[in-house]
């Protein structure tokens, strides 16, 4: 594709999207912002969450890591599902009878405002960050394929991926995004849909059943690992760790909450994460089976590619038309933005509701600290995105920051665990020392776990490690009865 064509696909996708906020965005209230009303229909959530819980990070990782990995991604997909059936039937009906905005709301309930603030404080550090080096790659794709050949800066490419975000987002908010999430949803399977097609053609694979026959047989295709517990993909480190990622990342965060909380009823909210939950096993497994056609149509061609790389060297040759071309472009920058539009909305939400305690603030004033708030957040992460170019401008190095953010899911995991499976109360004051020791101590048994542990390599169980850590420094300050 030409880099005119590039940029006249770009403009018509978000021209869409900006059509949707037009209609969905009429109603320029808090209430539409913040929570749609409460009136969401629970498929639309449902399928939305797809594309929101798939950054461009694993749209571009997941089918690249398949030669290295094989299938044992699914040992952490199938924790997922249990995670989610815990978020469904403990967290949800908590956030539906406290009729919650912001989720850390409860924290405050249960222990007090230092707690509350350290919950809220860890959740928008950790989104903020995360939602900048997903929307950083992206603005580095957009770069090399478009703008740098019209010699237009990285600093105005970053500027106008914001910009085009807060445009479709600054009225509807949630209830905007509910429909666009959709729409991006729908593009990245499509695409990668469209992308299997052709690859099947290209290895003479002319059915689905030939399709699954061809993946069976494959050695690539292997899911389960029991041999050896200090393998990084050994199946009980995998599965438990999935499980514990989505409680923390799905369950205990407010971006993804905030889409549940939308829906009219409780009933509702566990119809839309269960069957979200058992479609999201299927979407991974549709991404693995291109991983595994990506790896073999490269050998087979002599495509030499880092595994990041591939899905994006061979979605974009000539060969493979410019059809699969275009919708490659369309999935992955829905990917990107269908997470980075609710992590905007979301951080506005938490800050206005968990910072600024904007339900106390006089009404005439709601909606302006709202608007404020959510031009502020798009002026930070315009810095956030500029400032991981200008000081690193290296992809390794940002991801392991990006892996750090994960840090401060540990202390929500172990304040959330603490508040609902015991009946202690606290010192509430001390309780960010905690919240900072425990990934602290976290990331040094990280760092020497092989030393420390005869070999066993800790990976993605520091969660697990880390709510523990934060569990027990919150059992040292509890109040003497």
């Amino acid at each position: 594709m030409s880099p005119t064509s590039i940029l006249v696909l770009i403009a018509c996708y978000f021209a869409v999207l900006v059509l949707i906020s037009y209609f969905t965005g009429k109603e320029d209230s808090n209430a539409a912002f913040f929570k749609a009303n409460k009136s969401a229909p629970w498929y639309l959530v449902a399928f939305g969450m797809i594309g929101a819980s798939l950054s461009g990070v694993t749209f571009i990782s997941v089918p690249g890591a398949v030669e290295a990995k094989q299938f044992g991604y699914l040992q952490v997909v199938f924790g997922y599902l249990f995670g989610y059936i815990i978020i469904a039937f403990v967290l949800l009906p908590l956030y539906y009878r406290l009729n919650l905005t912001s989720i850390y709301t409860y924290l405050k309930d249960r222990f007090g405002k230092t707690s509350y603030k350290t919950g809220s404080v860890a959740f928008l550090i950790s989104r903020t960050v995360g939602a900048a080096f997903r929307l950083f790659l992206v603005a580095k794709v957009l770069q090399l394929l478009v703008f740098d050949l019209f010699d237009i800066p990285f600093v105005i490419t970053v500027i106008i991926t914001i910009a085009l975000i807060w445009l479709y987002t600054f009225k509807g908010g949630i209830k905007t995004i509910i429909f666009t999430d959709t729409l991006q949803t729908l593009f990245m399977l499509i695409s990668v849909v469209v992308t299997i097609v052709f690859l099947a053609s290209a290895l003479d694979l002319n059915s689905v059943k030939e399709i699954v026959d061809y993946t069976k047989e494959s050695d690539l295709s292997k899911v389960f690992f029991f041999n050896d517990s200090n393998d990084p993909q050994y199946f009980w480190k995998s599965f438990l760790s999935g499980i514990f990622i989505t409680i923390t990342m799905t369950g205990l965060d407010q971006d993804m909450m905030q889409k549940n909380l939308t829906c009219r009823s409780l009933k509702d909210a566990q119809k839309n994460m269960l069957s979200f939950s058992v479609v999201l096993i299927f979407v991974n497994i549709l991404f693995l089976v291109l991983g595994l056609m990506l790896t073999d149509y490269a050998a087979k061609n002599g495509i030499t590619a880092t595994k990041d790389d591939l899905f994006p060297t061979i979605a974009m040759l000539p060969e493979i038309g410019i059809v699969t071309s275009a919708f490659f472009l369309l999935g992955l920058i829905a990917a990107a933005y269908s997470s980075a539009d609710s992590a905007l909305t979301s951080l506005t939400t938490s800050f206005c509701f968990d910072i600024l305690d904007i339900e106390n603030k006089p009404e005439a004033s709601k909606k302006g600290i709202r608007k404020r708030t959510h031009i502020g957040f798009s002026i930070v992460l315009v810095i956030v995105i500029i400032l991981f170019d200008l000081i690193f401008n290296d992809v390794s190095v940002i991801w392991k920051l990006f892996k750090a953010a994960g840090y401060t899911y540990g202390p929500l995991l172990g304040l959330f665990a603490f508040g609902l499976f015991t009946k202690h109360q606290i010192k509430d004051k001390l309780v960010w020392i905690i919240a900072i020791i425990a990934p602290v101590i976290s990331y040094v048994l990280n760092l020497y776990s092989k030393e420390l542990f005869n070999g066993y390599e800790i990976g993605f169980e520091i969660l697990i490690i880390n709510g523990i850590l934060m569990f027990i420094g919150m059992l040292l300050i509890k109040r003497k009865n």
